[in-house]
């Protein structure tokens, strides 16, 4: 672990450590169960080391973690993720045989399908240890904290420690393997689901795999239903853990009862199930069966304590074929077609529609290359100006971000920012936008050319960092733009998102002497109220109001009321969409201060823009451009 920054440790005995490594000899002298030793030392670790839970991840044969032990349900959701995403600290703890350290989980952006999922299961910080001995990787030991904050060396020496003492009695129970009964323990956690009794993924793709190749011998088709229980987490919030684990082994029960002979259900983890239905002659057959895991849900189940708990569940089915052979294929199929059954509604089943599924290939091929954009200098901004009309000056320039990729050719900001915002590299890329037309900024006036403004777009979830206010500071100090010259554009959509946050940043913004304003005005229910709160200096109304002034009166009527609206508030206001000469004089009647469109330009590259300006003769009398 490198780069951290020691935490401080409660009181505790220095002899702490050692008595618990006392305990772990004594548990494997007088009962060498690898299980309960493990159990012993991740119950410990909580007392010995300031953490809130612990728990050990080990590897099978085919280099996949499995679970072993945990201090608590958070620590088993935990370790189950990670076999879930196949992604995680754990993974990499064994890959590189290094401990991994995540002082603070929510803004890690090293594991980007983990760190989210962690963090909302109420980690704020956890530490990875890997479990070897003599070069050979067994697995790791991770214990973690419910607020972020490192370990200080001391302790992170404790952990490892401890985690290759326990790597060593796992040497010594595995020569004992054979002969003791903790093997058949093991192999069963290793196999099935130590709550439901179920197979797990483990035993799930082994048996999947033999159900693929049969299907290929017999020209016959396999089938994967994937199940996911709809209302599972508000069960468990509002009934506890034990309700919901109660709940999950009596769905267990029911959809093991409704199979086919040789058909074969298994519990992935948390609320998914999924089922193998083989030899099927047609399609319809394993849709049946899904009709019958649908129905045997549909009864109440009543549970301990006299709960009385209505349940549902989404299923998709995938079936085996040339495009899905493979075990990692036909789950995946089966999981999206679960997702597009759970966004019909839930309480359905959905085969997979192949059209969408193309199309999700598509969109994350373009995110996996979204990851390398920057690095290959295929990002760039254009920009298009804003003009004053009443001067016919330029009164500003927003910039537009653009990508050119390599194969796909240019990507529009509606595709690269909803890209970024999934795969969580919108914090990078809104940086270097805000940062590139800073330094345009200057290197326009160095070259004599006046451009009093740059607007920058701004993503809901940027604005609802907090390190937003901090990395715009930072940005105008390293470029050395003029904070005035400098306007931040946000949509309502930003407000959606934690509105006492989002004021907070936007305070703080505007205090450097940023510009704020609230763009696509009048396309939300809640605008009037956010101008009234928020401290913005301009609005921007959307371009869809701007075709139907001239023929709509209503219409007419609305963009009058907000411009008058802009006005008593103080704020300057633009209006976007301007494409024709008649859309120009009709903002300009109706009282706007400034006008944007491909009537008064064309978004440009930067080098461009001075050639490009309109000029107050050419503004009034220039052709339609469309």
């Amino acid at each position: 672990m490198t780069d951290e920054t020691p935490g401080e440790s409660p009181d505790r005995s220095p002899q702490a450590p050692a008595e618990l490594m006392e305990e772990l000899e004594e548990a494997a002298g007088t009962d060498p169960s690898i299980q309960k030793v493990l159990d012993r030392l991740v119950e410990r670790l909580v007392d010995v080391l300031p953490v809130t839970g612990a728990g050990v991840m080990l590897v099978d044969e085919r280099q996949r973690l499995h679970f072993v032990a945990a201090s608590d349900d958070t620590m088993m959701a935990i370790e189950e993720l990670q076999n879930t995403l196949d992604e995680g600290p754990c993974l990499e703890a064994h890959a590189t045989g290094e401990a991994v350290a995540i002082n603070d989980v929510e803004h890690d952006q090293r594991f980007p399908l983990f760190s989210p999922r962690a963090s909302a299961e109420g980690l704020g910080a956890i530490f990875v240890f890997p479990l070897a001995l003599d070069g050979d990787r067994l697995g790791a030991l991770d214990v973690y904290r419910d607020t972020p904050g490192p370990l200080n060396d001391e302790d992170l020496q404790t952990a490892q420690v401890l985690a290759d003492v326990a790597a060593a009695y796992l040497v010594n129970a595995q020569a004992r393997i054979d002969a003791s009964e903790t093997v058949a323990r093991l192999s069963h956690l290793h196999l099935h689901d130590p709550l439901t009794g179920l197979p797990n993924r483990t035993l799930f793709e082994e048996r999947l795999e033999q159900a693929i190749a049969r299907a290929r011998r017999s020209h016959l088709v396999a089938a994967v239903l994937f199940a996911d229980l709809d209302g599972f987490k508000e069960v468990n919030d509002h009934y506890g853990h034990e309700v919901g684990d109660e709940l999950l082994c009596a769905a267990a029960t029911r959809l093991a009862s409704a199979l086919r002979p040789g058909d074969t259900v298994a519990r992935l983890g948390g609320d998914e199930f999924v089922v193998i239905c083989e030899d099927l002659h047609e399609e319809a057959e394993a849709e049946r069966v899904a009709e019958r895991l649908t129905t045997a849900l549909a009864t109440p189940f009543e549970l301990s304590g006299g709960q009385r708990v209505a349940l549902t569940a989404s299923l998709g089915l995938a079936f085996s074929g040339p495009e899905r052979d493979t075990t990692r294929a036909l789950l995946r199929d089966a999981d999206f077609a679960m997702y597009q059954a759970k966004h019909r509604g839930g309480g359905h089943h959905q085969v997979l529609n192949v059209a969408a599924r193309s199309a999700a290939d598509r969109r994350e091929r373009l995110e996996r290359d979204l990851r390398h954009a920057q690095d290959r200098d295929e990002l760039a901004l254009a920009y298009q100006p804003i003009v004053d009309l009443r001067s016919g000056e330029l009164a500003a320039v927003e910039a537009l971000l653009r990508w050119d990729h390599p194969d796909r050719g240019r990507v529009m900001p509606d595709v690269v920012i909803p890209s970024a915002e999934r795969t969580g590299l919108i914090r990078s890329v809104g940086e270097w936008s805000l940062r590139q037309a800073c330094l345009d900024l200057r290197r326009w006036s160095a070259l004599g050319l006046t451009v009093p403004q740059v607007a920058v777009n701004v993503s809901a979830l940027q604005v609802a960092d907090p390190t937003f206010a901090r990395t715009v500071e930072r940005v105008l100090a390293d470029t050395g733009a003029d904070p005035g010259s400098v306007c931040i554009e946000v949509t309502e959509r930003a407000f959606l998102v934690d509105t006492p946050r989002v004021h907070a940043v936007l305070e703080e913004v505007q205090s450097f002497g940023v510009r704020l304003s609230l763009d696509d005005f009048g396309t939300g229910y809640s605008s009037l109220n956010y101008l009234r709160q928020f401290p913005f200096h301009a609005v921007k109304i959307d371009h869809s109001f701007t075709s139907a002034l001239s023929t709509d009166q209503v219409t007419r009527s609305v963009v009058r009321a907000m411009i008058d609206l802009g006005h008593v508030l103080g704020l300057t206001v633009t209006v976007e969409g301007v494409e024709t000469p008649l859309h120009l004089e009709e903002v300009s009647a109706l009282g706007a201060d400034h006008a944007q469109g491909f009537h008064v330009g064309h978004p440009v590259a930067a080098e461009q823009l001075a050639a490009g300006l309109p000029g107050p003769a050419v503004l009034l009398s220039a052709p339609e451009t469309g």
